[in-house]
């Protein structure tokens, strides 16, 4: 069982403490004896204790900042959302494939926003814009929020808020099992609840300080036992010596797991591995020793989104990927649906 995140060093913005949430998080780390430093702005963070790169990247995973989201502008690029928003920054894992590792560059640190009647105002904005259609809200672009919820309760409020709101949805997904103080949250059934799984190869290689796959498994029992709406996102898939078989053991030992209640709205989503040079760059630093597979002539160039290259398995091998998932998906899990592979 990993344990609950507790940071060693936490920065504090200012205009944190105008808002409950700022004040309550600094009583409750004084409290807890943790060394709380002041800070201009939650996006320069300097200093961080370290005699190199390597222990100051690490020692920045285990770092929270409290702070403002100044910026509401969601972002409209998620495919199982209408909107991203953004209640945390950052992940104390360890994925050595994560996207954030280049999209976070030189912060890999942890920020979590106090000003949450801000961005519900503003989620409110957006919901009446698009009413009377429902709009869905993804809560987990820029970090893994149920691995801090323990200590912030953040995303307990928004599971409530939404719970309460006539055309607002949530979703959002983790690799981490702290769950419990979630399950008496009045969701309504407006808030999926998702949890990224994969063989037991990727998550003993590729995820070190996350959940194992037994305890998201439970975690996601419990979830489904508390009546949210349940989902699983595969991701990333990836070749390696015997991934058929791990893969169908996956969705094996998960259906033996849930509830049959839980079976029955379940929602699957599939994503590829991939990468790019930069990423991989970032990743090679930060984890020089890793078996991660990062050859760019044994994939295929995709032109991504915002104007870099990916490098994606070849159309064969994303043929056969989803084939093969899809297959122990439907074995396993005959009325669930999947949402998209990519």
């Amino acid at each position: 069982m990993v344990k609950p995140f507790v940071p060693q060093l936490v920065y504090v913005e200012p205009r944190a403490l105008d808002y409950s949430l700022g004040k309550q998080l600094v009583n409750k780390f004084e409290n807890m004896g943790i060394e709380i430093r002041e800070t201009t702005s939650h996006n320069h963070i300097r200093n961080l204790p370290g005699e190199n790169d390597f222990q100051r990247y690490r020692m920045a995973k285990s770092t929270l900042v409290l702070g403002l989201r100044k910026t509401l502008k969601f972002d409209t690029s998620k495919p199982s959302a209408e909107y991203a928003i953004p209640f945390a920054t950052g992940c104390m894992g360890h994925c050595h494939y994560c996207y954030l590792q280049t999209t976070m560059g030189s912060k890999p640190y942890i920020r979590t926003y106090v000003n949450l009647e801000d961005i519900f105002e503003s989620a409110e904005k957006y919901m009446s814009e698009r009413a009377p259609d429902i709009t869905r809200f993804e809560a987990s672009c820029t970090s893994d929020i149920v691995g801090i919820d323990h200590l912030t309760h953040t995303l307990k409020h928004a599971i409530e808020y939404f719970g309460k709101s006539k055309y607002g949805k949530l979703r959002f997904v983790t690799k981490f099992a702290h769950v419990d103080h979630l399950l008496d949250a009045r969701h309504n059934g407006k808030t999926r609840f998702r949890f990224s799984i994969n063989a037991d190869y990727v998550i003993k290689y590729f995820e070190p300080g996350t959940s194992p796959l037994k305890d998201r498994i439970e975690a996601a029992a419990k979830v489904a036992q508390a009546g949210y709406p349940l989902g699983f996102i595969v991701a990333p898939i990836y070749l390696h010596e015997g991934w058929r078989e791990g893969y169908h053991d996956m969705f094996e030992k998960l259906e033996a797991s849930l509830p049959d209640a839980a079976k029955k709205n379940v929602t699957f989503e599939f994503i590829q591995h991939r990468f790019t040079k930069p990423a991989k760059r970032v990743i090679q630093k930060n984890y020089p020793m890793t078996k991660l597979e990062l050859d760019e002539s044994k994939r295929k160039m995709k032109w991504g989104r915002y104007g870099i290259y990916k490098y994606v398995y070849s159309k064969d091998e994303q043929n056969e990927m989803k084939q093969t998932l899809e297959a122990s998906m439907n074995e396993f899990f005959p009325q669930a649906s999947l949402e998209y592979f990519t």
